[in-house]
């Protein structure tokens, strides 16, 4: 009988982490599953808290592990956290520890839009964390997704407080285009990234098939709603997010909306030789509600 996968994921109460937790489980593997606070395990999970992810502690459950998923990573700043700490250091200690715990493979998620010409702090990070991969002598892929969308995502939670508060702002025209990726096919992919060969040492856009402006995404999830929409100008926008932390959008979401970023769905259907969820369809089926 064939020996389950060992896989290690980081950030294991985080929206992606908990859905690929469940997949992995479904699908036999054995996990070893980190966080910094408390969760319930799966079946096949060794469950791990640890609040400063110390190599010294983490080292002998994880060593000779098939894969390492890092999943922490943080989109918004703080006075506690920066992007430096989280997104660039954390990585290179998860890259350190993939190679002496001898794992065979790190799975990394960036971001869309993440390039050698980005210039805000925000996709620098995910560009520095990249490099500390692309520069070790590991088996990496790293994926850039766009927004990974499903039932309890951060960007869905916010749009059903806004149908319970009966209104949402849109920054701008809302004409800006996002690429949206069903959550089901990024579990999946990370899985089938980790088995095949074809993903080694790749830098890969993880984006849907539909290419959509945020206002028509809201407007079909608010649909069968009540929900007043209302435009705000973008320059104050960009003001209140730089001074009400408790303002619906950072400076970095709407960074991320106006730079307009999509990638090439087709390069990864044809990578990945699979056929991806239309967001937009379960939008007007009402199933991310």
């Amino acid at each position: 009988m064939e020996k389950p996968l060992q896989i290690v994921i980081t950030g294991a109460t985080g929206f992606v982490a908990k859905n690929l937790r469940k997949y992995l489980s479904e699908s036999n593997v054995h996990l070893i599953s980190i966080s910094r606070k408390n969760f319930k395990a799966f079946k096949n999970e060794t469950k791990i808290i640890s609040k400063t992810y110390s190599e010294k502690s983490l080292l002998p459950k994880i060593i000779n592990s098939d894969a390492l998923v890092h999943l922490v990573g943080i989109g918004k700043q703080s006075s506690t956290e920066s992007f430096d700490s989280i997104n660039v250091n954390l990585t290179q200690n998860m890259v350190n520890l993939t190679i002496k715990a001898k794992i065979k493979k790190l799975v990394f998620l960036s971001g869309l839009g993440v390039s050698p010409y980005s210039s805000t702090e925000y996709f620098i990070s995910k560009l520095n964390a990249e490099n500390h991969i692309r520069n070790s002598p590991i088996n990496f892929t790293i994926f850039r997704p766009s927004y990974i969308v499903g039932k309890d995502d951060l960007f869905t939670k916010y749009l059903k407080k806004c149908i319970k508060d009966k209104m949402i702002q849109i920054p701008g025209s809302g004409k800006y285009q996002i690429q949206p990726v069903y959550i089901n096919d990024v579990t999946k992919l990370i899985f089938t990234s980790i088995k095949e060969e074809k993903f080694r040492k790749k830098i890969i856009d993880l984006v849907g098939p539909d290419i959509i402006t945020f206002e028509k995404y809201v407007k079909l999830f608010l649909k069968h709603s009540k929900t007043k929409i209302s435009y705000i100008d973008l320059e104050k926008s960009y003001n209140l997010a730089i001074r009400n932390s408790k303002f619906d959008y950072s400076v970095d979401d709407l960074n991320i909306l106006v730079g307009n970023f999509v990638g090439n769905h087709k390069k990864l259907s044809k990578l990945s030789n699979g056929k991806f969820q239309s967001v937009i369809q379960l939008l007007k089926t009402g199933a991310l509600l």
